[in-house]
């Protein structure tokens, strides 16, 4: 490779990555069905070419510094961003050796609150490595991890887990268990988890260096006794390892009980684990109980405990709060029986139960309480201003809970929100009557009457025109490694996280990127793209959008801005040899 920076520059941005992405992708799926079929030699083998691959090397670097669209904070080495030609360097220096340097502790605000909570930054080369061993180990667990297990996996979202616990509780009343671990990603006991990984010795060496590496807060080194990397890339596939085989050792006890007919039958608990929150149902309260006993033993052998402020035992027609949603059952209601009873009447009888699924309302009020703060921080802003800031929080929190029983939610924070801007635009006229304010903020468009837009048409989005469409859970214990691409690329259109334009430009392009040509996958960073940008007269249409992966948008934005700079002086050039000739 040339050694000069414009050729370097040009040799990562010209990659080809979608070779190196098939062939990375290849060998993680072949890692993923040997460890299926328990041939743990031929992991380890196919493990040790990815860590070696140079392709890998590539995919990881890529994802820490162009995939991450996350705040740009430099660790102890003092890196936020690398330039191509840093990148390109990256690449030949980048090895598993087994060591590491510690991470830097910032502190951070706790939302809606006045605490602080640290976070570490690993170096940018310990975040590369440790992407490099995600990509190694995701596979090879994946094929291991049970059914009911959802969180920080890929392929896999919180909406599945709330659909888990719908189908498990639908018509059916149940106890559960609704429990939270405590500090679970800092207090994960460093030898179980390393025997628990038993892995071969140079990535056991390397993980080990993670796990010792320490923290810097304010120049102060500390030691890290418990816990996996602080904020690192590969810190909740450790987390989910460690919290392997919970599910099964919960379900491996069964409750003795008799069926209405008299015969013997035995029953076991559903475990739902998103992370480190997770249930446990059963129609026995007594079993639930002495589950929780059972909880506590197995999670003490990780060195972990249950938060005694978020572990209750309750009756699912109570309620209890899971990831945001509200999950509660309602009786159906009570009917005359048509067998005639003792006393000569007919006597009711209960249908049972209906699950209904809507957002808490702690996630409701914080909602509009980011809302109310938006409105307020716009007091002397523009209406177009208020709404561009408005929109993508209504929309994202909209689309999350668009997949269970939110329209009355909706409507009741359509109106409250509606409340807010009356009282703004009241106290930007205060002159003016509220017939007045009104005919000045609020417009006809279309069918709706009472649209909060500007004169060129610029709306808000309303909580209440938000579709509910129901989520299909996915199955079993199938995984993005298995090869089953076209049920992915389906999976990927429906997420309920989407917004209806990336939904219909996925659709367009039958689940790929333009620029690339590969399927997108649900780890994917997905931009909408103007073809023909807005400054060079292009129109915000669905005709001028296309869906990029993020590091394709990054090129695909460096080589147009490479061409306006260029076009500009050729044009310089060209006017000054006709000025020459004209002069002779």
């Amino acid at each position: 490779m040339s050694k000069t920076l414009n050729n370097q520059t040009v040799e990562w941005n010209k990659l080809p990555w979608k070779q190196i992405e098939r062939r990375v992708f290849k060998l993680q799926k072949r890692i993923f069905r040997a460890s299926q079929r328990g041939d743990v030699k031929a992991v380890r083998r196919l493990q040790k070419t990815l860590m070696r691959s140079w392709s890998a090397k590539c995919l990881a670097i890529r994802k820490v510094t162009q995939d991450n669209r996350g705040p740009r904070t430099a660790g102890v080495d003092g890196l936020k961003n690398l330039t191509p030609k840093q990148r390109m360097s990256l690449v030949s220096q980048l090895k598993v050796t087994g060591k590491a340097l510690p991470a830097r502790r910032v502190w951070i605000d706790k939302p809606g609150r006045d605490e602080k909570r640290p976070l570490g930054i690993p170096t940018m080369q310990d975040r590369a490595k440790q992407a490099i061993v995600k990509l190694i180990l995701e596979p090879e667990w994946e094929a291991k991890f049970e059914s009911n297990s959802y969180g920080f996996r890929p392929g896999r979202s919180a909406h599945d887990a709330i659909e888990a616990i719908f189908k498990h509780i639908n018509r059916k009343e149940k106890y559960v268990l609704d429990a939270d671990i405590s500090q679970c990603f800092d207090k994960i006991d460093h030898i179980t988890l390393l025997e628990k990984l038993n892995t071969f010795p140079v990535l056991r060496r390397q993980i080990k260096a993670w796990l010792k590496a320490g923290v810097i807060d304010m120049g102060t080194f500390s030691k890290t006794e418990k816990g996996t990397p602080p904020s690192g890339v590969i810190s909740p596939l450790l987390a989910n390892i460690a919290l392997h085989g919970f599910e099964d050792y919960i379900s491996s006890f069964k409750k003795a009980g008799r069926y209405p007919n008299g015969q013997a039958k035995k029953t076991n608990a559903t475990v739902i684990r998103y992370a480190d929150d997770f249930v446990i149902l059963h129609e026995s309260k007594e079993f639930v109980e002495y589950l929780q006993q059972k909880a506590e033993e197995w999670l003490s052998r990780m060195g972990i405990e249950l938060k005694a402020s978020k572990t209750r035992v309750c009756h699912t027609s109570e309620g209890f709060d899971f990831l945001g949603f509200n999950v509660r059952q309602y009786k159906v209601g009570a009917y005359r029986a048509a067998k005639v009873g003792k006393a000569g009447r007919q006597e009711p009888i209960n249908l049972g139960f209906k699950a209904l699924i809507k957002p808490s309302n702690k996630a409701i009020k914080k909602h509009l309480d980011e809302i109310k703060r938006i409105i307020k921080a716009h007091h002397g802003s523009p209406q177009e201003a208020l709404i561009s800031r408005l929109n993508p929080v209504i929309r994202g929190w909209c689309n999350y809970y668009s997949s269970v029983s939110s329209k009355d939610t909706f409507s009741e924070c359509g109106s409250l929100v509606f409340s807010m801007l009356k009282a703004w635009a009241k106290r930007k006229c205060t002159r003016r009557n509220s017939s007045e304010i009104i005919r000045k903020y609020w417009r006809t468009i279309g069918g709706d009457n009472w649209a909060f837009a500007t004169e060129d048409g610029h709306k808000l989005i309303k909580h209440q025109e938000t579709p509910i469409v129901r989520h299909n859970k996915i199955q079993g214990v199938s995984s993005p490694f298995d090869g089953r691409d076209s049920y992915w690329s389906l999976r990927t259109k429906s997420y309920p996280g989407l917004t209806p334009r990336v939904k219909k430009l996925l659709e367009r392009q039958k689940g790929k990127c333009e620029y690339c040509g590969l399927l997108f996958r649900n780890e994917d960073v997905m931009e909408v793209d103007h073809k023909t940008p807005l400054s060079l007269g292009g129109q915000d249409t669905m005709n001028n959008l296309q869906l990029l992966q993020a590091h394709c948008h990054d090129v695909k934005g460096t080589h147009e801005k490479r061409q306006s700079t260029e076009e500009p002086c050729a044009v310089k050039v060209a006017s000054t040899v006709l000025k020459e000739r004209v002069t002779k």
